[in-house]
């Protein structure tokens, strides 16, 4: 009990790391590094802080996934017999999935900023004109990106929402008369 209580709240801290993490950056760290009154600073202080949090995100990721296959072993009986479960489980696993890729992808493009910061920017993920084709493509991309993290985040905590309400007694009773 006490191995899985430790499970979830580690599989649920660590959704909640990527989902606030992800919007600080999009709302605090680039809207503020929007105010530089350097261009090329905008970019720079952006990336700057971007990899500063690369690292507890990565580990959080990693967390999560190691608490997560705690928590499907612990309940493997019950992913076993009540109806639904395992059906939610992959669901689950398959969001976290792209969810990390999309976010893989948006640091790759945050390291393509990231080289290219000395040309300078309106914003972390708004290019100023005459910016290169490469620089253009990488702000634009993460204008998007930086918006479907915390979409995904929030999916994963969601649906480990469901999987809590389908633990209740009447729907444990339910899914398993069927």
């Amino acid at each position: 009990m006490a191995g899985n209580l430790v499970a979830r709240s580690i599989h649920d801290l660590t959704a909640g790391a990527w989902f606030g993490g992800s919007l600080m950056g999009a709302i605090g760290l680039n809207g503020a590094t929007a105010e530089a009154k350097d261009p090329a600073e905008r970019t720079r202080l952006s990336s700057l802080g971007w990899k500063k949090w690369a690292p507890y995100q990565t580990a959080a990721f990693g967390a999560h996934f190691l608490s997560g296959l705690a928590i499907m072993w612990e309940n493997k009986g019950r992913m076993a017999k009540q109806d639904g479960v395992t059906r939610l489980s992959i669901y689950k696993s398959i969001v976290t999935a792209a969810g990390a890729g999309v976010s893989l992808y948006a640091g790759l493009q945050g390291a393509k900023v990231d080289k290219l910061a000395a040309e300078g920017a309106k914003g972390a993920t708004e290019p100023k004109p005459g910016a290169s084709e490469e620089l253009r493509s990488a702000q634009q991309q993460l204008k998007i990106l930086q918006w479907a993290i915390p979409v995904f985040a929030g999916w994963v905590i969601v649906l480990g929402a469901k999987h809590g309400e389908m633990q209740r007694p009447k729907n444990v009773f339910k899914g398993l008369s069927r």
